[in-house]
């Protein structure tokens, strides 16, 4: 069991393809739902120093903010697989 926390953005295609990733590896996550204007994505931006999404969030590795879908995916497969 995992404590994976993903910001993601409803019609995101990037944080889609760290969903299916999630899926595919049948991960358990917290989805946490942002909103669309990115003045409005203080959290996120906390976390990533960013606002981009989707951000993923597993403090059971050390990782406080993990930003970009490609490295996220890589992460997971690498993590998790």
């Amino acid at each position: 069991m995992s404590n994976l926390e993903l910001y993601e953005l409803s019609g995101c295609p990037y944080c889609a393809k760290v969903v299916n990733k999630l899926d595919e590896l049948d991960l358990d996550y917290e989805s946490h739902m942002v909103p669309r204007s990115h003045s409005e994505r203080t959290e996120v931006e906390q976390i990533s120093g960013q606002t981009g999404v989707p951000v993923l969030v597993d403090p059971d590795n050390g990782v406080e903010g993990m930003a970009e879908s490609d490295d996220i995916v890589e992460y997971l497969e690498e993590t998790y697989a």
